[in-house]
């Protein structure tokens, strides 16, 4: 009786549920969720959607249209500032995005402005999620509703600057409308439904479906909102993660074998290795930690974009870097070697993207294991 008592005292006092697990506990799987890391140095104004890919790290537009960072190494042009643009002080640190959500009926350029990243780990069906940003719109713009969620199984690149038609698994319902330079969390649930692994940000439905509130001071005609602090987390209770299969974990490990590892992403033409790689890489360092004589050679594989020695380079700067992060987690240097193979062992054509695709990758050789 006292043991049940003691518990229901820690249960109030940090708000567990009855399975003993903590929402406050559970990792925010966006990285750079206050837009605070740069890939490269801002350039000033945005005109293009791949502007912000360049310049925003591991966040992309998911089209042609150009969302906006903000910080205090961007410039923005006078004509721009003169409407508002850049006066909002970010949330938190010194950074933040901006997005158009509203206008295409009044023909604005842009319309629509979408901000995606890579979720560090994908979601898992029927698990309960929190997700959540904090807005604040541009003080002589619209203001509006449906500023909203969407989860991906894939990376979105399309050729618009107008709406993307998806249905958001959570949004705004009501009209986001924060003080003069104040911002306001938008925080829903929602229980997923695929194994995604991108998240989108903006608004998913035509103007006709919008709800705009003009400023009491005169508005601009559009809707602008600028964006910070995004977090998606699990809710528990925790579902465990589903296992194919064919999961690195359930592969055996005989001598000469090659073995793919799945999902090891890298920034663009770069050897630094994207947050979501870390699922794979973690299940590789467990094997290495449970498998004490395991010693392997890991190999990177680029496709035929680029001359060979370039592409040469590449795939050992990406393949060190695998055998780095089980270097840096205490497996010792006589255990993990690499080596770059360039373009020279493709397993699927050149001359499509998905073949491209598949070409591009990391694999190990095991050496030993007895």
């Amino acid at each position: 009786m006292k043991y049940r008592f003691f518990l229901i005292i820690l249960s109030i006092l940090f708000r567990l549920p009855a399975n003993g697990q903590s929402e406050a506990g559970q990792p925010n799987i966006i990285p750079n969720p206050s837009f605070e890391r740069f890939s490269s140095p801002p350039i000033g104004w945005f005109y293009k959607g791949e502007h912000y890919t360049t310049v925003m790290k591991y966040w992309s537009s998911a089209t042609n249209a150009s969302p906006d960072v903000f910080g205090p190494k961007v410039r923005v042009p006078a004509h721009w500032a003169k409407k508002g643009f850049g006066k909002q002080a970010p949330h938190s640190g010194h950074a933040m995005s901006g997005i158009t959500v509203y206008g295409c009926e009044k023909g604005k350029p842009h319309c629509r402005e979408y901000i995606q990243i890579q979720m560090s780990e994908p979601l898992v069906v029927g698990q309960d999620y929190l997700a959540e940003m904090y807005v604040s719109h541009l003080p002589n713009s619209l203001r509006t509703n449906n500023l909203g969620f969407y989860f991906s199984d894939k990376q979105v690149d399309e050729i618009t600057d107008s709406v993307l038609p998806f249905e958001p698994q959570a949004k705004s319902d009501g009209v986001l409308e924060s003080a003069v330079n104040g911002w306001i969390k938008v925080s829903e649930r929602f229980v997923a439904d695929s194994e995604a692994e991108y998240l989108l940000i903006g608004n998913f439905l035509p103007d006709s479906l919008t709800e705009a509130k003009p400023s009491p001071a005169g508005s601009l005609p559009y809707a602008y909102y600028y964006i910070d602090d995004v977090l998606v987390k699990k809710i528990p209770p925790i579902l465990p993660i589903p296992v194919p299969e064919d999961d690195l974990s359930n592969i055996p490990l005989e001598a000469g074998k090659t073995i793919a590892l799945r999902d090891i992403y890298f920034e663009h033409d770069e050897a630094e290795l994207m947050p979501r790689s870390f699922v794979e890489l973690k299940k590789l360092l467990k094997i290495m930690r449970d498998n004490p004589s395991l010693a392997i050679e890991v190999c990177g594989h680029t496709d035929s974009t680029g001359n060979s020695d370039y592409n040469h380079e590449l795939s050992e700067k990406r393949a060190k870097a695998v055998a780095d992060y089980l270097l840096s987690n205490g497996i010792t240097k006589g255990r993990t070697y690499y080596r770059g193979c360039g373009s020279a062992q493709p397993i699927a054509t050149n001359s499509t993207a998905q073949g491209r695709q598949l070409n591009r990758r990391v694999e190990f050789v095991v050496l030993q294991n007895e």
